[in-house]
């Protein structure tokens, strides 16, 4: 249990950092702690909030980041330990308590009604009514205005279920922003987000703490942390393992705080020879895209880079079947396929982990068995019966190989944590005995100890004979794991290069057409 005040060591070098520094602390954690019987969530730990600051909560999945939020928002109550605001103990035995001392926050998963317009959801529970009748024009030009003032580019009117992911994150930030906020919390907020839309979050997250608002970050990504942050602290296992002001700290020192390993162990890469021709497309387009011609063998990691809506996702899902080609040709093992549907792709050994596992890889409300054996349960059936022993086998036996975190194959996947459920995602068609496998965004969300289990895994289904094609707006990500890179812009494909042929700088100026 690592201890620390307000009078901590001097402050980072964000704008405004001085005034943060001398600041009393809007929140105290006093040696807080959770238990759920026997295991400890959160262990013994001292941390205080300065006001007016940004502090990042930086640690792997299961370090205990999300027992922390609850502990804040009044979700869950502690077991032992003091939470001090402004001086004063305080209970925040429920949401409407932690709300109403001035404490938000924004999820990554959006919890806001998509039936609903971003108007109506920006005032919910706060609408403007006379005479009992609900007044739509005037909240939709109030919430209008609030969308323009804090620079956000969304219409009032629209349903919030026609947005994009990272469009109905933004609204569930003005929101969380408009109700009093004095403390807020933001949990992996540019996960969906555009480079645009996480510009717009950033010059908010920069207003509000200009206005005196404590901002704490929880991100697993570095760039992000050390662009915005004071301070971060790292959690580990449930233990605050320590707190730096962000100008004394590199990201070599936190990936070390956090799992214990060094930052280049995060990005395994292997020397593997390659195989036969696995997929080949020729002149394919469709919607969204023209013109592409890629190579993938066995053995190969092709990546593809470029800024969300290049053309990568649209490409990757026409040579899986869901989206049809307009024109082109596929070759599946030196022989043109017609790709008619996403049945097809599955038949001869193409699988996807897509973007969004959450609402397309997953049934989060069934089993992580009964998820992980989805593809194969006509393999495991003798007419209208399922082989019971060997549906636990196969489940069983891709829980361990990954190192899913969890008590039961009979959990549901929607109990398990982001890197948990990628790796749900990807036993599913380990399961299946896929040869060429489509990785979009794989590391979304997850900690960076589970990225380089990934990453090793990877190399595991390279040596066993597969390939894969990665697709990733992580510029690091691909560029250190790509064997050949394949950068798209604007729909088309507008550089390729071998392993590190190019800089950082030349790949970034393709994408972005500078």
């Amino acid at each position: 249990m690592t201890e620390l005040s307000s009078g901590a060591a001097a402050h980072g070098g964000s704008p405004g950092a001085s005034s943060a520094t001398d600041a009393q602390p809007i929140l105290e954690l006093r040696e807080l702690e959770k238990r759920y019987g026997f295991i400890q969530a959160l262990k013994p730990a001292s941390l205080a909030f300065r006001r007016g600051e940004i502090h990042a909560i930086v640690g792997e999945n299961g370090a205990g980041k999300s027992t922390l939020i609850k502990l804040l928002t009044g979700v869950i109550r502690r077991t032992g330990g003091k939470i001090v605001w402004n001086g004063r103990e305080v209970e925040l035995a429920t949401p409407n308590e932690a709300i109403a001392h001035g404490i938000n926050a924004v999820h990554q998963e959006v919890v806001l009604c998509r039936h609903l317009t971003v108007a109506a959801n920006i005032f919910l529970g706060d609408e403007t009514v006379k005479f009992g009748l609900l007044q739509t024009r005037d909240m939709n030009r109030a919430a209008q205005k609030i969308l323009d003032d804090i620079g956000f580019n969304l219409p009032a009117d629209a349903l919030l279920g026609s947005l994009t992911i990272g469009q109905q994150q933004l609204v569930a930030t003005a929101r969380a922003s408009l109700r009093g906020t004095r403390f807020i919390i933001f949990d992996e907020p540019t996960a969906y987000l555009t480079r645009s839309e996480a510009a717009q979050l950033f010059a908010l997250i920069r207003r509000l703490k200009e206005e005196g608002v404590t901002i704490v970050y929880i991100s697993h990504r570095m760039e992000e942390v050390f662009e915005l942050a004071d301070r971060v602290t790292v959690l580990r296992d449930g233990t605050l393992v320590g707190t730096r002001n962000i100008a004394e700290t590199n990201d070599a020192e936190l990936v070390a705080m956090m799992i214990n390993r060094s930052l280049e162990q995060i990005y395994h890469k292997e020397t593997i020879p390659f195989g036969k021709v696995l997929l080949e497309t020729r002149n394919l387009s469709g919607k969204g895209f023209n013109d592409v011609s890629i190579t993938v063998r066995a053995g190969e990691i092709v990546g593809l880079y470029g800024l969300i809506g290049a053309g990568r996702s649209e490409f990757a899902l026409s040579v899986f079947g869901r989206n049809p080609r307009t024109s082109g040709e596929i070759a599946w093992h030196g022989k043109v396929v017609d790709m008619r549907n996403e049945r097809t792709a599955i038949d001869l050994g193409i699988a996807l982990a897509p973007e969004s596992r959450r609402d397309q890889g997953l049934n989060l409300n069934l089993p992580i068995g009964l998820n992980i054996n989805l593809p194969v349960y006509d393999q495991i059936n003798s007419g209208i019966v399922v082989n019971a022993g060997e549906e636990k086998r196969r489940a069983d036996q891709q829980i361990k190989d990954l190192g899913i975190k969890t008590p039961s194959r009979n959990s549901l996947a929607s109990s398990m944590s982001g890197g948990n459920q990628q790796k749900i995602v990807i036993g599913k068609w380990l399961n299946h005995g896929a040869e060429l496998f489509i990785f979009d965004e794989p590391t979304v969300g997850v900690d960076v100890g589970t990225k380089a289990e990934i990453y090793r895994l990877f190399a595991q289904l390279l040596k066993n004979g597969a390939g894969i094609i990665l697709i990733s707006s992580y510029l690091p990500e691909v560029y250190e794991l790509a064997d050949t890179l394949h950068v798209f812009r604007d729909g088309h494909l507008v550089g390729s290069q071998a392993y590190r042929e190019k800089s950082h700088e030349d790949i970034l100026a393709e994408a972005i057409g500078v």
